[in-house]
């Protein structure tokens, strides 16, 4: 299965020959065959268009999958027996979608498709970030915002510190070296706790909850036959 962003993002071909190239090489033998997921919302031009991309690239697109279909797939939802209300919550690096699907007579059936294009995880590291470099700031008159190379390495440091802290309480942004001044070279040590992270990105999971109620009220706009209701951001 081979996942597709945006059409601005996927629809250089040299990205569906890299797709195609990196299966073979993980797999070790040759690929010709494909199923594509897809964002719910795409429209037909836009499936079409991710279709024409892998076959350019010599795949036979057998199927395009909508992408919370596939996540359903992926936890067997499709070998349960009965009917089912799912909600896929999708909080990617980037973006947010949620897509509320009823599943029954071994037929997916999406519902409703809602999102923010400007919501993810990024927007955590940000938050993270911007508190240490501030912080830094504070204590020793430099912004490291302003030092590209600086700001690389802040970014790789906050990023582990954020994976560490899901298993652990408190750990350190450990960085020797990260600038200098007049005075010589300076160095950014700076404890972080789940906490104090939690309280920076809970902000970012309060605006979760928008596309959430708007994915469960274009549901009940559809059920009642009005489907006029703009669901994505």
């Amino acid at each position: 299965v081979i996942h597709t962003h945006p059409p601005h993002h996927a629809l250089p071909i040299c990205s569906s020959f890299e797709i195609k190239n990196d299966s073979e090489a993980f797999l070790g033998q040759k690929v010709s065959k494909a199923v594509i997921t897809v964002p719910a919302y795409f429209n037909d031009a836009q499936r079409q268009a991710t279709k024409d991309a892998g076959e350019i690239a010599g795949l036979e697109v057998v199927r395009l999958i909508n992408e919370p279909t596939a996540a359903a797939f992926a936890y067997g939802l499709d070998k349960t027996e009965g009917e089912h209300k799912i909600l896929v919550f999708d909080l990617g690096g980037g973006t947010l979608d949620v897509t509320i699907m009823e599943f029954g007579g071994n037929v997916f059936t999406v519902k409703s498709t809602s999102g923010d294009t400007q919501l993810g995880g990024t927007d955590m590291d940000n938050a993270l970030l911007n508190y240490v470099a501030e912080d830094f700031h504070s204590q020793n008159g430099i912004d490291l915002r302003a030092d590209k190379m600086a700001m690389q390495r802040l970014r790789e440091g906050v990023e582990k510190a954020k994976v560490e802290l899901s298993t652990t309480f408190e750990t350190t942004i450990n960085l020797p070296f990260i600038t200098a001044d007049a005075n010589g070279p300076k160095h950014l040590v700076m404890p972080i706790t789940r906490a104090k992270l939690e309280s920076l990105v809970q902000p970012i999971i309060d605006r979760c909850r928008e596309p959430v109620n708007r994915a469960v009220g274009c549901r009940a706009h559809a059920a009642a036959g009005r489907e006029d209701e703009a669901c994505w951001r």
